[in-house]
């Protein structure tokens, strides 16, 4: 079936074109971060071509994110928060087989950095209310579109600035959908699930700090911050913590169980998501939490002891299970091991039914007759950590159209980042019928 309004679909390509063209680098260092206001300036300027005032707030020189409200018919009902991130991780051009930031079309796919975080999402929002604004369609509510920064460093300078000193340019909102989700899982020919985000794990970005005796490089040196930290980082990295189940992972698993004919058994969960080809790695990761080692610093001198030793750790909690994890990691640690948080954040969790929930569905049917939504978790954050502090219900849907044999769950942060062309054309058209709808 055809998309009632195919001139978005049409323009989405071009427009995520050109925001991959536009390097907005965030090494978490605003000093070294390339920053999004040109990106953000990009966004204001094609929705101030069809008649959409945009607001500019910068919460340090370059870290800018972007605002619009598209008024509804309806002003009596909530907002939906339509939100993507503009700035994207870094990418080393050596790694590549193309340009990162030259937006390049090849073999059916858009490639670049941010092609499927999510400079993809932003151009099906951008490609769609340029429609709508051309052709005179209202949405049934109020939309506030939100273009952020700082998202891949836990949104400090993007949603959470915005909710801590913009918030009354977020009133109304009660629902919100941005990253990750919607994308397919084809079981069958006749047959896709469309992995919807309903639940997101925590973060703790923990530094982990051991101290020792410095001293000469050619003595012997039993108190050795570096020996204690590499040893103590070495436990934390081959961990397994144990498995527990949440109500949405519950969910997800029971009813991918019941579709593709294989047995659910709760007491071994990994056995049923071994099965799941290329979201496997999407879920394996949230059925327990997690603690990577990720960074090491330490010494000024090949030939000196150094007193201190630090590691960083990107460790991610289920619902509920923040301060118990805390606890397991400091015994992991040891005592002698001081941790601090560089970026603490909450688990997001919602149930996976409404009005809101509908219209996903149906959205996605009447594009692809073999479509079924289903709820999932996500084992990384997004910006709806910042958005819950208001009280908005989150979730993950960013529809695409996925070929049965991609990787998907590789290619966020990873080389070779790429998008389906069809996949973001079949994204507009879905995300223009679920905002009709919603």
């Amino acid at each position: 079936m055809t998309s009632p309004t195919p001139g978005s679909a049409d323009e989405v390509v071009d427009l995520c074109r050109d925001l991959i063209r536009i390097d907005t680098t965030n090494t978490g260092d605003n000093a070294t971060s390339a920053g999004e206001r040109v990106a953000a300036e990009y966004v204001a300027e094609k929705l101030a071509e069809v008649g959409v005032d945009a607001e500019l707030r910068e919460s340090a020189p370059g870290r800018t994110s972007l605002i619009a409200r598209i008024p509804g018919t309806d002003p009596s009902r909530g907002a939906l928060l339509v939100h993507g991130h503009l700035d994207v991780v870094p990418a080393d051009p050596q790694e590549w087989s193309v340009d990162p930031f030259g937006g390049e079309i090849r073999d059916g796919y858009l490639w670049g950095r941010g092609a499927v975080d999510m400079k993809d999402f932003d151009a099906m929002v951008l490609a769609v209310i340029r429609d709508w604004q051309r052709t005179g369609v209202r949405p049934p509510r109020d939309l506030v579109l939100a273009f952020t920064a700082d998202e891949e460093a836990g949104g400090d300078y993007g949603a959470h600035f915005l909710v801590d000193n913009h918030a009354d340019l977020l009133e109304g909102c009660t629902e919100a959908i941005g990253e990750v989700g919607g994308f397919s899982f084809t079981v069958s020919e006749d047959l896709r699930l469309y992995l919807v985000q309903t639940a997101e794990k925590g973060i703790q970005w923990l530094r982990a700090t051991a101290h020792g005796r410095p001293g000469h490089g050619s003595m012997i040196h039993d108190d050795n911050a570096v020996t204690a930290l590499a040893e103590a980082v070495a436990r934390v990295g081959r961990h397994r913590f144990p498995t527990i189940l949440t109500d949405t992972a519950t969910t997800f698993l029971a009813e991918i169980s019941q579709l593709l004919g294989i047995e659910f058994d709760p007491a071994d969960p990994e056995a049923t998501i071994s099965k799941l080809g290329p979201i496997a790695g999407f879920v394996g990761a949230t059925v327990r939490n997690t603690a990577n080692p990720t960074r090491l610093d330490a010494g000024y001198k090949e030939n000196v002891v150094p007193s201190r030793a630090h590691a960083t750790l990107d460790c991610r909690t289920l619902p509920g299970q923040s301060e118990a994890f805390l606890a397991e990691i400091r015994d992991l640690l040891g005592p002698d091991i001081d941790i601090a948080h560089i970026q603490r954040q909450p688990a997001v969790e919602t149930t996976f039914d409404g009005p809101l929930v509908e219209a996903m569905s149906a959205a996605l049917l009447a594009e692809d007759p073999g479509a079924k939504a289903v709820p999932y978790m996500l084992s990384g954050g997004t910006d709806a950590k910042a958005w819950q502090r208001l009280g908005i219900r989150c979730f993950g849907f960013a529809p695409l159209r996925l070929p049965p044999d991609l990787d998907f769950a590789n290619l966020f942060h990873g080389i070779d980042e790429r998008v389906p062309v069809e996949g973001l054309r079949f994204g507009a058209r879905v995300l223009d019928r679920f905002l009709r709808t919603s």
